[in-house]
């Protein structure tokens, strides 16, 4: 689904819809806890499934959440929340960068998220 892009980010292409929830931006709760598995997991197998991974999508981040209301290979986003680059483009297949455990973290810590304790599979 993703290949490493960049010393940051994976690079993916998925199905981006607005969501007309005011929730979080979604994926399928399967394609979630894989990435997690795959990108995340250290060399024990250790991945917490229930930190958000952080997609790039247009010109903003977004939090991404598992959700078993989402199809799979699908990206939800909260019609709000949309960047205005994408807003015609939408729904439709886009490319999606997913930042590594690293980038995670670093993002993840600028939004004040609590959830840490310096192991960066935990920013998954």
């Amino acid at each position: 689904m993703f290949e490493r892009f960049s010393h940051g980010y994976y690079l993916g292409e998925m199905y981006v819809q607005p969501d007309g929830s005011d929730g979080a931006a979604a994926i399928k709760r399967a394609d979630h806890e894989h990435v997690n598995e795959q990108l995340y997991g250290d060399e024990e197998g250790i991945t917490r499934l229930d930190n958000p991974l952080v997609m790039k999508v247009g010109t903003k981040h977004f939090s991404v959440v598992g959700d078993e209301d989402v199809p799979s290979g699908t990206l939800a986003l909260p019609e709000d929340a949309v960047p205005e680059d994408l807003e015609f483009r939408l729904p439709g297949r886009s490319e999606v960068f997913l930042a590594n455990a690293e980038r995670a973290r670093d993002l993840m810590q600028f939004t004040g998220w609590e959830g840490n304790t310096g192991d960066p599979a935990e920013y998954a």
